[in-house]
């Protein structure tokens, strides 16, 4: 049987939190706009093409953009509206495509094998392209190819807000002019070693074979080389939008006590944002559930900025638990839930001292990993025994 020929479309919007904000401030337009954190200590999260001009990029720090462009304008940034933007593309790719991944908060994969059979993939790519931008007004590139990674690289030749097809058979002739550092994973530190090589494009890899590649650079240079000749193997994952992570607990003996519910609260949230980051996701919904002694059961959830964090769910968590709760009523179950999963890489992360509390969430995480999840806790979730409150 005939193997059929693949066909991979990458969705990317251009400068996503940057196209937000102009469509909220139309006055911002096609000016230096950067997106992020405070001017002195703050990192740039997003920029436009107008302060690119400049030599400014995301991760950049605030204080050295503003130095490359002092009339940039700082916009702190709404991350609500980034979410809600980010799920109304979504929802308009869920209506049309058979399959697809969202890869990140403004990126999509979507897989067409097959679907030639029916209809011009190509023609169908930019239908829907034109469709998210007359319904959501942002900007958006896609490359249609044969495997995620020629349609990734595509994509960043496309840009701004244009697109390409690479046609089956010339992902090769594709990548050969292409800097080296191009191809995802080659960072700084590889990029330097394939230039003393004499590698500085894509295509001067196959002028080594396989099996010297990989005795220079060992399984990575294999990799390289394989990948200098267009091909990549990764699959497309089904994008769940019911997928979730949830705990309860059912108490022995049913609680009024504030304090105590307040602090299961917090532990439960702490649990499942732990368990968020081990998967590394991240949350676009929570949700917060009450069960009284006559089992009666409710819930309240609402849409959230995406997140990992402990100290971004847990007021969440604690305001659904005050409007939700009838005050002085027993509890019988407590529960927490998270939705609308997405995965890690978000740029959202690079909002003023992010960076710094990701990598805080990192080290806590592998202390649990590798102490038990138990050793590190909130202190209100701390039980404390009447021995250990008379010392």
């Amino acid at each position: 049987m005939q193997i059929p020929q693949r066909y991979i479309a990458h969705f990317d919007l251009d400068s996503f939190f940057v196209s937000v904000e102009v469509l909220n401030n139309p006055d911002l337009k096609d000016k230096p706009v950067l997106v992020g954190g405070s001017a002195e200590r703050g990192v740039v999260a997003a920029c436009s093409y107008a302060a690119r001009k400049f030599g400014i990029h995301s991760a950049m720090p605030m204080k050295k953009a503003m130095q490359l462009c002092p009339q940039a304008i700082i916009v702190r940034g709404t991350r609500g509206e980034y979410s809600r933007f980010s799920r109304w593309v979504t929802d308009i790719i869920a209506a049309k495509a058979p399959l697809f991944e969202k890869a990140s908060i403004d990126e999509f994969y979507i897989d067409l094998t097959g679907m030639d059979k029916y209809f011009d993939v190509f023609k169908w790519t930019i239908a829907l392209r034109e469709e998210i931008i007359e319904k959501t007004g942002l900007p958006i590139s896609f490359a249609l190819a044969t495997n995620k990674m020629i349609a990734k690289i595509a994509t960043d030749q496309a840009k701004p807000n244009g697109y390409i097809f690479i046609q089956p058979g010339m992902e090769k002739e594709f990548l050969a002019p292409l800097p080296v550092n191009k191809i995802p994973g080659v960072g700084e530190h590889t990029f330097i070693h394939l230039k003393e090589m004499g590698i500085n494009a894509i295509g001067d890899i196959l002028n080594y074979s396989a099996a010297e590649m990989e005795k220079r650079l060992g399984k990575w240079g294999a990799d390289l080389w394989t990948k200098a000749q267009g091909l990549h193997f990764s699959e497309v994952h089904p994008y769940h939008e019911a997928k979730s992570i949830s705990t309860e607990n059912t108490f022995e003996e049913n609680k009024t006590d504030m304090a105590f519910l307040l602090s299961e609260l917090v532990r439960m949230t702490e649990k499942v944002a732990y368990e968020l980051r081990q998967d590394e996701k991240l949350a676009g919904c929570m949700a917060v559930k009450i069960r009284y002694p006559d089992f009666e059961t409710t819930s309240r959830q609402t849409t959230i900025n995406y997140t990992f964090r402990d100290d971004e769910l847990i007021p969440v968590a604690m305001d659904l638990f005050h409007k939700l709760y009838r005050k002085g009523q027993p509890v019988r179950l407590l529960g927490v839930r998270l939705s609308e999963l997405t995965n890690h890489a978000i740029q959202g992360s690079l909002f003023d001292d992010g960076a710094k509390k990701n990598n805080l969430y990192k080290a806590i995480d592998d202390v649990k990993n590798k102490f038990g999840k138990s050793l590190l806790q909130k202190a209100r979730t701390v039980k404390i025994t009447d021995k250990e409150k008379g010392r």
